[in-house]
């Protein structure tokens, strides 16, 4: 889409606008709305809490995938709303984080009130709520330049109100908006057709490996009944091992705190967070020392190994240890040596990735707000064993075709990255005035 500049521009003096157009003038925030503070009741005066009134977080305003809001997780009662500094501001008001984080907004679809980590933005005469909220969506940076704090940072209602903005005529105000509504609802549902293909490409993944090492790859091949739950039925030239029948070791690694032994350079030190997919994404982030590592020879990594994650938000997953990771060291994984005789590493790793191997390693976790696997538990878990040649063969299949998979995850990601900063630029360029929308819209219905 091309679009003409406007005839004439003007310096605004303001940094994050730079050029304006002649006929639109710049002022602070607090010339434009009304600012409104939050806060929160006493958490422990049941009085306060689960009423009618929207009480909008910036954990709200962060999960909404619309510029709308016209709920929140929690609301209060008028109780609640009175025995507090917050304040009711009324539907087209702007909700604006300005902590933890800022710059997150909605336009308010109910009147509601928020905490303490919003302010609220009710505009004045002559003022389109619509351009504004893209005018902040488009000033994120700027605003977060302003936020003062050490633990997080936070915009005060003072410093919102003095941050300064375009001021268009009202009708291009609207006209801004109206452009922008459409034109980011186009890019939008192209970026929703990309998720969708990644939902997609998720679930197509995950079932190929599933089949892959739970079937095999001859598709006439005579079945038998597992046994097992949740595996059902393998071909009948398969074997059902538990992992501690087909591995020579099961250990983890050092579970102490990190702080008193992380050092800038030396033995790679592997932690959760590096463990995606079945690989291993080191980041050269993490080392010990070689003595450090020495003391602790059980959790040395050989090629072959498969971790698992142990504990916390990602409890079960998995990563293959590759040459490139052998010798380096690992914290707070279960550690799987197979037998090379009876499994291979990779063949562990895509089952352990598959539908049965979640599931199974999801049942005997413990603690529902901080999962935990024990060794003493996964070694007993039961797995499909298919003769050593065809699990090389089922492997390389599942490389094959998580390949091309990934190639079109990888393609899907970056249409909509690219997508995301084409809306992004476009919002920024019609609220800075250096594009003209205004006949726009005549101009699309006549086309």
């Amino acid at each position: 889409m091309s679009l003409p500049s406007y005839p004439e521009y003007k310096d605004s003096g303001v940094d994050w606008l730079e050029k304006v157009p002649a006929n639109w003038s710049i002022a602070p925030l607090k010339c434009c709305f009304m600012i409104y503070g939050g806060s929160t009741p006493k958490s422990d005066e049941t009085s306060f809490w689960d009423g009618e009134i929207v009480w909008v977080s910036p954990a709200d305003l962060s999960k909404l995938s619309t510029l709308y809001i016209n709920d929140s997780a929690r609301k209060i009662t008028y109780a609640g709303l009175n025995s507090c500094g917050t304040t009711l501001v009324p539907e087209g008001s702007i909700v604006l984080s300005t902590r933890a984080p800022i710059g997150s907004l909605a336009i308010a679809k109910t009147e509601l009130c928020t905490n303490q980590g919003c302010k609220s933005l009710v505009p004045k005469a002559g003022i389109d709520e619509l351009f504004y909220a893209y005018c902040l969506l488009a000033s994120t940076k700027a605003l977060n330049l302003r936020g003062k704090g050490t633990t997080f940072l936070e915009l005060s209602a003072d410093e919102l109100g003095a941050f300064k903005v375009p001021l268009p005529p009202f009708d291009e105000q609207a006209a801004v908006a109206a452009f922008l509504n459409r034109e980011t609802g186009k890019i939008d549902a192209l970026i929703s057709e990309q998720e969708k293909l990644l939902i997609l490409l998720a679930e197509k993944r995950q079932a190929t490996i599933s089949y892959a090492v739970t079937r095999g790859l001859s598709a006439g091949a005579p079945m038998k009944e597992s046994g097992t739950k949740w595996l059902q039925k393998i071909p009948s030239h398969w074997d059902v091992r538990t992992i501690a029948k087909c591995t020579t070791k099961i250990t983890n690694g050092y579970v102490g705190p990190t702080r008193d032994i992380l050092v800038d350079e030396g033995v790679p030190y592997i932690q959760a967070t590096h463990i995606k997919n079945g690989r291993i994404n080191f980041g050269n982030d993490y080392f010990v020392t070689r003595e450090w590592s020495q003391g602790r020879a059980k959790s040395i990594l050989e090629d072959g190994d498969v971790l698992i994650v142990q504990t916390g938000a990602g409890t079960g997953d998995v990563g293959l240890v590759s040459s490139q990771e052998a010798g380096f060291n690992c914290h707070a994984l279960i550690i799987l040596s197979p037998d090379p005789t009876v499994l291979s590493g990779a063949f562990l790793c895509a089952t352990l990735q598959s539908t049965y191997g979640r599931e199974t390693l999801a049942s005997i976790q413990t603690g529902a707000m901080h999962p935990h696997l024990n060794c003493g538990e996964v070694k007993f878990v039961d797995l499909p064993v298919p003769p050593l040649v065809e699990q090389a063969k089922i492997v390389d299949f599942i490389l094959s075709e998580t390949a091309k998979l990934d190639a079109l995850k990888y393609q899907a990601e970056r249409a909509i990255k690219l997508l995301t900063e084409r809306r992004a630029a476009l919002i920024a360029a019609a609220v800075t005035g250096k594009v003209d929308v205004r006949n726009a819209a005549s101009e699309e219905l006549a086309a």
